[in-house]
Order: C-alpha cells, then structure tokens, then sequence
C-alpha cells in the first residue's frame, strides 16, 4: 500500500521527471552487474507442483535448475543424522569461531516514570563468546554432570528457562547424553507447569533463578517426582528453604562435577534417529497444554528444510536469539545456525533496540552491538516497529515527510518489479535500518500471518527481504518458508524440501482442495514428510484425531488451517477452522483475519476479535497505542489517568469509529468488522498470561477475563 503524497502536483511532477532520468541513466549498467534478470526469473518460476496432477497435491518443491520434481529431504550433512552429530560437526568444523554469546550486565537501576511506576534499566557492555569448541566441551561436561546426578538415557528432563545462552547449552548436554528434553513455556500457569512436569514424570529441572522464584517454588509440592533443581544463573551458591528430598544445584557446580575424570569416563548412549530429542510443550492456547514428541530425526529434516530457503548461509552470519527458545521456530532457527557454524547473539524483547524498555537511555540495544544478518520474528515484533517508524514520520517537518512518502513509494514500485534502490537505501532509509543493527539481510517470520502493510515497510525501509514462513510444532516448524527473491505479500511460499501439502475438503465451510477452479484449490492444509512428528505426548485420542501414516508410511499432520495454492505452487493462508465463526445470518467471520488487519492501526497495540453463533455481529477488546489515545482525549478535552481514558464511552465511540475506517481500507466486509468494541487499559504480555511469549492471543483466557464485557457488548444475553 503506497503512503500519501501530500505536496503541490507540479513539484511532484518535477520530482518524478528527475527519477525518471536517474532510472534511465542508472538502470542498464546496474541491471548487467547486479544480476536482477536472475532475480526476477527465481521470483517468477513455478515453485512447487501437484505430485499427482490434481488441483489438491500433494505439492512438493521444484528443483531451482530445471524446474523437476523434489525428493524429500531429511538430511543435511552426510552422517549427521542425529542433533548431538550436529554439534559436534560444528565443533569439529568451527573449533575457534564464536558459537553463543552474551552480554555482560554493567549496570542496573530503578528509573522512576511520570506515572509513578518504577521500571528496571540496565547499562549493558559487549558481547562475551564462547567458542564451537568450547561450547561443546561445556554440553559435554554438563551432560556428565547430570548423569552423575542420577539423570538416565531416554528418561525426561525438563527445562524452563527464559532464552539464553544456557538454555542451549543444556539443551546440547541433553542431545549429546540422550536424555529427552521436555520444554516449558516460561509464561505457563502453575497448574500447566506441573500438569507437564507430572505427565512427563520429571525428576530433574533445569531453570533460572528468576522463575525459580516466581514461578516454580511455589508448586514445587505439586511436583512428588522432582529430585534435582539445577540454576543456570552463578549466584547464590545455597539454596535454603525448600521442600526435604528437592535439591537445588548452580550449573557451574554440576558441570564442574561432569568433568571429573571418573564421570568423563563413563560410557555415554548415543541417541539414534527414532529417539525422542524433545517433548516440546505447546502455549496452552486452546487449553491444558500438549506435549509433542520430537524425534532427532525429525529436527534434522525441518532444520535441513529451512536451512535451504536462506541464501548462502555459511559461517559469517550473526544470528540475534530472543524469542522462546521454548517454540520450535527459534529453537529451529538456531539449529540451523548450529549446523552452518554462524554465530548466536543472545538478546531480549526488553533490550533488543536502543528503544527497548530495559536499555537506559543514550545506552545501545542488543541489535546495535551485535549487528545481525539473520533474526527470527513474531509479527508482533514488526508491527510494533512498523507502527513506531510511521508515528516517527508523522512527526518530522513537512520537507522531511515528503521526502521519506516519495522514497517509500518509489521504492515500493521498484521492489515489485524485482529492482534495487542503493541510493534510496543509504540516503533515506539507512536510519531506520540501523533499528536492527543496519546489517540485517534475511528475516524470517513466523508464528502468525504477517499483514501485506507490514511485510511491504520491512521490505522497504529495513532493506532485506522477508522470508515468511508456515508450520507448527507438530512439523517442527517446517511446512513453507517463501523465497527471499520473491517480493509478493499475503503468502508464505512453496513447500521445504523436506515437506509436502495436500489440500483437505472441508466441506462445513465450503473449501473443497479438489476444486481447482475458485480461482484457486483450496482446503484444510495437511503436512506430510520426516518433519512430521511422532505426536502428543500420551495422547492416543489426539493422535488418532490430528496424524496419520499413508501406504507408503509416510507420516501427515492435519493443520486444522485453510490454504490454497497459487499456479506458482505458493501457499496462501485464508483461514483457521478454530478461528472461523458462523454468525446468525450464515456469514463465516475468521477472527484471526480481522485481528491481523487491524492490528496495523495506529490506535491498536493489539486486539483480540470475538463471535457468538447466535449473534450477529462481531465485537472486539482494544489494547489501545496509550501515545495516541491520550493525544486523542486532548484534542477532545478529556482529561483522567489511563483507565479513566479507556473507560470513557466517548473515547470508546472515538475509537470504533478510527477502527471501521481502518478496516474499510483494509477492504474488510461489513460483517467482519467489530461494532462494538472495549478499550483495555492493562497490557497484554506474556507475564498477565492473556497472551503466549510468542505474542499469540490466548482466547479462553481472554474470554474468561472479558466475560461480564461480553454479555454487556451483546445485550445481557
């Protein structure tokens, strides 16, 4: 979508008479040496095609040279077949080079806001590595140290940590001495904690002191099996007043006890490819959280998927680690990075950027210090960026405004036909890059849909292309990444090598994958290959209901999302049959398309959408951008704290209104759009437990805490 150009039709006119002429000059000599007839080839070739020839697949990847068929992949270095080869192909490969680092913490203070509260800033220094090598030989010796704490080949450890530095050295130490690791969401309730801890009858527990606190003592007498808490944190050393039979270990003591010569001498089982490697947990969005069973043969071939969608990836890259290490898609990322020897700089949401809530003024962001070329990101993550970058716009002085708008938009018009803008790039936008670090090439998306306004401005103004991508942890992540040439929006590409997606009929709400003509085949999106997992957790019922092994014993996953497939071979995401509601008068309304449309309005930080069968309308619960509301409550006359703000009716209607707009640009149907709304003034974050740590909403919870609003918004009924 193009931004505004609001400026005197002759002065524009003069300004694209000059571009024109730049165009002209620049474009043959840079179209020779750039290689852009290549470029724009790759974005236009066929992608993918049905195996069988029918409009429904299965799909799988074309080859780049000649267009032929894929085999599926699952492999991506001969021999290393299972995740502690990976990292010790790593080690042998990149002894000396940086595997994992982090930044060492100078200062830390209580800063006082205008509102009273008080928030925590820290003043951080360099990054401090540990090398391929040395990162090894730590797993190695921590992995010897749990098993000298009783901890058994193929029995379940757990971790539940925040992402850090130590998470993947434990979870190395795990791979490497074959215990399965069972992954905990830092933001789960007490009852989910120990509903995983008990299912999975964990006796050891690998965490933080911070959630060791906050989270973990106080159902620890919920939790009969647990023997051994090991604190990847230094400090303290002792660790009084808990429950008779539990004891609490630093990880430095643990590994200093793996690597006495006695327990380095124990034989170690090596895992084998069928082994399980991880119980990964799921948010707990839909209700009491499922264990997924993850083979080690399974990770190789996602890890091996994604790895092949990221163009020369090699040990020169820096990676910047922040989302859950908990969710497959930053634990898929980081294997990746593993298994091509780049370095893994650790960060955080609160002190990713110079703007983050924990970094203290005039002090740098995580992304400033390290400089990235490659991050993972939630959509969450850039519309907030996106939404600050414009707010920032609308502020600057009009030739300033201009300036950027007529750049923007050049650029927009340029990247569709596949072209480059170097000098748009370091005259106009070298700013706003330089919010990731300025060197940022790849970023791949995932979690969530990602809008087309929002991919478009990251593309434009960060300079690097956006891989969006498709799986769930049922796949390990993998199902689609779209390829860094191909600039379109609202899809998430073709098939990994290492998948392939057939359409199901889903006839209730009339997408039939056999109907080829609509334009486009569309149905339930089901995932098949060696990426697809072993399924939940002792859970046959699920099993039955969500997997199944075709003739050839192939395993596939049955998304419960609605897709159809371009004539490229790319995927688009239309639909979640969870989030499809059928309103009283027929229409079906998904939730989670409204709630990505709207989310790019300035007045939104975020929004949950909700439907009632037997209502006709659709309703909606706003956290309201507080910047711009309480400009909106002055330009009104109405004063009050934030909750009085939100409270107010009239701000409420004000509102709605900005909100309908928004959503008949964003060509929404009448139906779709929420006629009433309530503005929420209490965040949602992972720590209020009304979104996951990967941003997505947690409707029961939501519908729960919003109940009496419900009933109000809908007349009482």
């Amino acid at each position: 979508m193009k931004l505004k150009e609001d400026m005197n039709p002759l002065l524009l006119q003069v300004f694209r008479s000059v571009v024109w002429v730049y165009s002209v000059i620049t474009f043959l000599p840079w179209y020779l040496l750039s290689g852009a007839g290549a470029n724009l080839d790759r974005a236009r070739r066929v992608k993918a095609r049905s195996v069988s020839g029918r409009p429904a697949g299965p799909y799988r990847a074309t080859n780049h040279e000649d267009g032929s068929q894929q085999k599926l992949v699952s492999s991506l270095h001969p021999g290393v077949d299972t995740l502690d080869k990976v990292m010790e192909h790593g080690a042998a490969r990149f002894p000396e080079r940086n595997c994992l680092g982090t930044r060492e913490v100078l200062s830390e203070e209580d800063e006082l806001q205008p509102n009273g509260k008080v928030f925590k800033k820290v003043i951080l220094g360099e990054y401090q590595w540990m090398s391929y090598e040395e990162t090894y030989q730590a797993a190695v010796c921590f992995g010897s140290g749990l098993a000298a704490l009783g901890q058994r080949p193929q029995c379940n450890i757990a971790i539940f940590c925040e992402t850090r530095a130590e998470w993947m050295i434990a979870a190395q130490a795990c791979f490497i001495y074959n215990f399965p690791l069972v992954t905990l969401y830092s933001t789960l309730g007490g009852a989910a904690i120990a509903h995983g801890l008990n299912e999975t009858e964990i006796t050891h527990i690998i965490t933080s002191k911070d959630l060791l606190h906050s989270r973990l003592k106080d159902i620890l007498l919920e939790v009969p099996r647990l023997q051994h808490i090991i604190v990847v944190d230094s400090k303290p050393t002792s660790w009084p007043g808990f429950p008779r039979g539990i004891m609490v270990h630093n990880m430095d003591a643990v590994q200093e006890l793996g690597s006495r010569p006695d327990n380095m001498a124990v034989a170690r089982r090596r895992p084998v490819p069928s082994d399980i490697a991880v119980i990964m947990y799921t948010s707990g969005s839909t209700g009491i959280p499922k264990g997924v069973m993850i083979s080690h043969s399974n990770i190789i071939a996602g890890v091996t998927g994604m790895a092949e969608r990221i163009p020369d990836l090699d040990e020169t890259d820096t990676y910047i680690g922040y989302l859950p290490l908990a969710h497959v898609l930053e634990l898929s990322a980081e294997m990746v990075c593993i298994s091509h020897g780049c370095c893994i700089g650790y960060s955080s949401p609160q002190t990713l950027a110079d703007q983050s809530t924990k970094i203290k003024k005039g002090s740098k962001g995580d992304t400033s210090v390290l400089k990235p070329t490659l991050m993972a990101a939630v959509p969450e993550i850039m519309d907030r960026i996106y939404k600050n970058v414009m707010t920032k716009v609308e502020e600057m002085s009009s030739v300033q405004r201009t300036l950027f708008v007529l750049a923007y938009n050049y650029k927009m018009e340029q990247i569709t036909k596949g072209y480059k803008t170097p000098l748009c790039d370091s005259l106009v936008f070298r700013k706003v890059r330089s919010l990731l670090g300025g060197h940022m090439r790849v970023l791949l998306s995932g979690g969530a849909p990602l809008s087309a306004a929002t991919q478009r401005f990251m593309n434009i103004c960060l300079c690097c292309p956006v891989g969006q991508g498709y799986g769930l942890t049922e796949t390990c992540g993998a199902g689609t990444i779209s390829e860094m040439w191909d600039y379109s929006t609202g899809r998430v590409g073709a098939p990994l090598i290492c998948s392939e997606i057939t359409l199901k009929d889903w006839e209730e709400g009339d997408y039939i994958g056999r109907d080829g003509h609509k334009p486009h085949p569309r149905g339930e999106i089901v995932i098949g290959g060696p990426n697809v997992t072993m399924g939940y957790y002792k859970n046959e019922v699920k099993n039955r209901e969500d997997f199944f092994v075709d003739s050839n014993g192939q395993r596939w996953f049955c998304t419960g999302d609605i897709g159809e497939f371009h004539p490229d071979g790319c995927l688009k995401i239309i639909d979640r049959k969870k989030d499809l509601v059928k309103l009283q008068a027929g229409e079906y309304v998904s939730l989670g398309k409204v709630e990505a449309m709207l989310k790019n309005c300035p007045f939104v930080d975020n929004i949950c959408a909700y439907a009632n069968s037997d209502q006709s309308y659709v309703i909606g619960f706003v956290v309201p951008n507080q910047k711009q509301l309480m400009a909106l409550a002055e330009q009104r006359g109405l004063r009050g704290s934030w909750e009085e703000i939100c409270n107010n009716p009239d701000m409420e209607r004000d509102v709605l209104h900005i909100i309908t707009e928004a959503a008949l640009s964003a060509k929404l149907e009448r139906f779709e759009i929420p006629r009433k709304i309530r503005l929420s003034a209490e965040p949602w974050t992972p720590e209020t437990g009304l979104v996951t740590d990967a941003f997505k909403l947690k409707r029961k919870e939501l519908k729960s805490h919003y109940q009496e609003d419900i009933e109000r918004m809908y007349g009482g009924k």
